[in-house]
């Protein structure tokens, strides 16, 4: 096994120019993140100087057998924390060979709202929470959960540290630093109520670059349990059980909540599979027939914090996104309703 670890962490830059680059798209579900690897020649750091390339579509869901080539755009470039030195992460989107966005590729539409100059003047930042459950790889039952069982009441998993309340800690450390080592602006986890519970936050991050960062960092992720042995998921509510569920100037801010408040009924649609089975007005969530906003209440749709009111500006909270959520189509969606819709 020690000759496996000293191949597979061969310094290339020792022996050759090329790189290895890892080409990441997210699949037909929406949600299956995939892979492939190719040499080039050498380092790259501008994705427009990256070779476009292609793929079986038909084998991913996005295309049919008998026309199935999909052509993979590089878009951003992190640096890769598996096989280090100059090798990269390539986050793409994905086309017909005519050059016709899939409707799977969020992307497109994204980039096109954060191009128009109304949304590029304003700069809007985007802090995005993504919640987590690790699963038990042979059962898909949450770490620390006895099986076939349920946890103790919620409590003392919330930020709790100790080997009877923080369980898989070491996969979200080793996730944090390779997030960081990447150049994602992760900015902190933490522990939450359901035991085998986690979250990250990459933000602040502007435009499109937010859904970028949180598209490579569960790709890392996903990484990092595969080589753990356990199971990630994203589902708003994995385990039907009753414990806590996951997911500018202040007048300018009310504004924009108003706009979001029309809107609801589009944004839900747009927010993540299975969030009725989340957003129940119960667990500190709001709703989800009810369009609601509050300063400190995590029971509403939108919360503002005390300092933002205090301060007279900051920022808000959208509390209605589901953890399975696509980051391009929310971020762009809130950028195009709360900036360039006119009601």
């Amino acid at each position: 096994m020690s000759l496996l670890s000293d191949l597979i962490n061969l310094n290339l830059s020792e022996t050759t120019e090329k790189i290895i680059a890892e080409y990441i798209w997210v699949g037909g579900s929406g949600m299956d993140i995939r892979s492939k690897a190719r040499t080039l020649p050498g380092p790259v750091s501008d994705p427009a100087k990256l070779p476009k390339w292609n793929y079986d579509g038909s084998s991913t869901d996005q295309a049919p057998g008998d026309d199935s080539e999909v052509i993979l755009y590089p878009q951003a470039i992190f640096r890769d924390p598996f096989r280090r030195g100059n090798n990269i992460l390539v986050i793409c989107d994905v086309y017909t060979p005519a050059g016709e966005p899939l409707p799977t590729n969020m992307r497109y539409d994204a980039a096109k709202i954060f191009s128009q100059p109304d949304v590029v003047a304003e700069e809007p930042w985007y802090g995005i929470e993504q919640e987590y459950t690790l699963l038990q790889k042979d059962i898909n039952w949450p770490l620390g959960w006895p099986i076939g069982g349920f946890p103790g009441p919620q409590g003392p998993y919330y930020c709790g540290i100790g080997a009877d309340k923080a369980y898989g800690r070491d996969i979200v450390d080793a996730h944090y630093k390779a997030c960081l080592y990447a150049g994602i602006n992760i900015s902190g986890i933490n522990g939450e109520v359901m035991p085998g519970q986690w979250e990250f936050q990459v933000g602040p991050s502007v435009g499109i670059s937010a859904g970028d960062e949180l598209w490579a960092a569960r790709y890392i992720l996903e990484r990092i349990t595969e080589i753990a042995g356990a199971v990630v998921t994203f589902d708003p509510k994995p385990i039907q059980h009753q414990v806590h569920e996951r997911g500018w100037r202040f007048e300018v801010i009310k504004k924009a909540i108003e706009k979001l408040g029309l809107r609801h009924k589009e944004h839900i649609a747009a927010y993540g599979k299975g969030n009725e089975r989340r957003l129940t007005g119960k667990h500190e969530t709001a709703d989800i027939n009810t369009f609601s906003w509050g300063v400190a209440n995590r029971g509403s749709s939108i919360r503002v914090g005390r300092d933002t009111e205090k301060n007279g500006k900051g920022y808000f909270e959208d509390r209605r996104p589901a953890s399975n959520m696509d980051p391009y189509l929310v971020t762009s969606m809130i950028a195009e309703t709360t900036i360039l819709w006119k009601p």
